[in-house]
């Protein structure tokens, strides 16, 4: 074997320029291929950093009934059978391997604020617990955050979110204000920003309704504050900080399986219901599989003639040392290690070339990253894939000019001297 090895490193060095264009299709396949996963990764990966739980894997788990998110305008629209989150509810969320921590929180819509004579635009009120800002992945610009007297006091204070602190407020510090919600005076005592935020590019009028929905303006209440406003208390909602992106699903469907065994086993309209965001996400990668697929197959194709070229230039090798084979049959050596020499050069000239070509595409993944600033993650498993992938070529288009060397007559190959 290392003789045979040693034969091949000596043949293809003694024909480098013949050698160098035999794997050149080698090369371009394998790099090309490489770059595409690499692009499809980095795509993936970006996706699921980003768009998946805004870049802090929390899941949003909330009430529905029949399908629809939950809206309460009176005690009287609240559902039988849905008690609040309670202490013993959180625990068992909080227990769960893939939950790092847990929120529960009311939301409203379309609620009365003003500042002194003037309203806000479309607002959504939150009442919030003392975890909700570290969960939900958001943090003080200025101010502070709600402490415990704030929930015990019942104090009427609030919290703004940066987008409406910088819209109402440009020129002025909002800390210290007091603005109505409902009918009720509060006083500003912090402003947040989220830690993490993704910016969706809009290029077409579908992306404009995807995401046209993205950012409203959030104003954040003590829950204990809640009742003061609405005269009621509501059913909660509930986020969960998953501890990696890919626990997201899980933590969210267990989370929502302990929410809905608290639930009254006669109601049947009324349950929570986990975003599966990765679930979107994966559909959101089907519908550009295909693309991706007829790249590959695309790419695929000059493996095909690189190992066409690798037949053709053994079948010439073949030719030009009939002499030399026949020599060797002729003092004794057998099929196998002919078939064995031939075959070894063949894989070796595939191999080096399926190693320069994984350089190759590494090289264009980053260049490609460089110019259109497509997000790119070399896949490790994908390059040795393709490494071993270039041997096989090696294998099969080597084995029939390999299979015509070890057949040759030793007398006819001699007498071709």
């Amino acid at each position: 074997m290392l003789e045979n090895l040693r034969l091949s490193f000596q043949s293809i060095w003694a024909h480098k320029m013949r050698s160098f264009l035999t794997m050149l299709g080698i090369i371009i396949g394998i790099a090309s291929i490489i770059a595409i996963v690499s692009t499809i990764k980095g795509t993936n990966d970006e996706l699921k950093n980003k768009l998946i739980g805004s870049g802090n894997n929390t899941v949003d788990i909330v009430l529905k009934e029949n399908g629809y998110a939950t809206s309460f305008s009176s005690s009287s629209d609240l559902p039988y059978g849905v008690p609040q989150v309670s202490d013993s509810v959180r625990e068992q969320i909080l227990a769960l391997d893939t939950v790092e921590s847990v929120t529960c929180y009311t939301k409203r819509s379309y609620v009365d604020v003003y500042y002194l004579n003037e309203s806000f635009s479309d607002p959504t009120v939150i009442g919030i617990d003392t975890s909700y800002f570290s969960t939900a992945g958001y943090t003080i610009r200025c101010g502070r955050a709600f402490v415990e007297a704030d929930y015990t006091e019942f104090r009427t204070v609030v919290i703004i979110d940066s987008s409406l602190a910088d819209e109402y407020f440009p020129n002025e510090d909002p800390v210290g204000k007091t603005i109505e919600i409902s009918g009720t005076p509060l006083t500003i005592v912090g402003v947040v920003t989220e830690t993490d935020t993704y910016e969706a590019s809009i290029n077409s009028l579908e992306d404009y309704y995807n995401y046209q929905e993205d950012d409203p303006i959030r104003l954040f209440i003590p829950s204990a504050v809640w009742p003061i406003l609405y005269c009621f208390d509501e059913p909660e909602n509930v986020i969960v900080k998953a501890t990696s992106t890919d626990d997201m699903e899980n933590a969210g469907a267990k989370t929502e399986d302990i929410l809905n065994a608290a639930i009254s086993s006669s109601q049947t309209d009324v349950k929570y219901d986990a975003e599966n965001l990765v679930t979107q996400a994966e559909q959101l990668d089907t519908l550009t599989s295909s693309t991706n697929i007829q790249l590959l197959w695309i790419a695929s194709i000059s493996l095909l003639v690189g190992g066409i070229g690798v037949m053709n230039i053994m079948m010439v090798s073949v030719t030009e040392r009939t002499s030399e084979v026949g020599l060797k049959k002729a003092i004794g050596a057998r099929k196998g290690a002919i078939l064995g020499q031939f075959l070894t050069e063949s894989v070796v000239l595939t191999s080096i070339g399926g190693a320069l070509g994984v350089g190759a595409g590494i090289g264009m993944a980053y260049i490609i990253n460089r110019i259109s600033g497509v997000a790119v993650a070399i896949s490790v498993p994908a390059s040795v894939i393709a490494v071993i992938f270039s041997m096989l070529i090696g294998i099969i288009f080597g084995l029939m000019p390999s299979m015509k060397a070890a057949n040759l007559d030793p007398i006819e190959a001699l007498r071709r001297e």
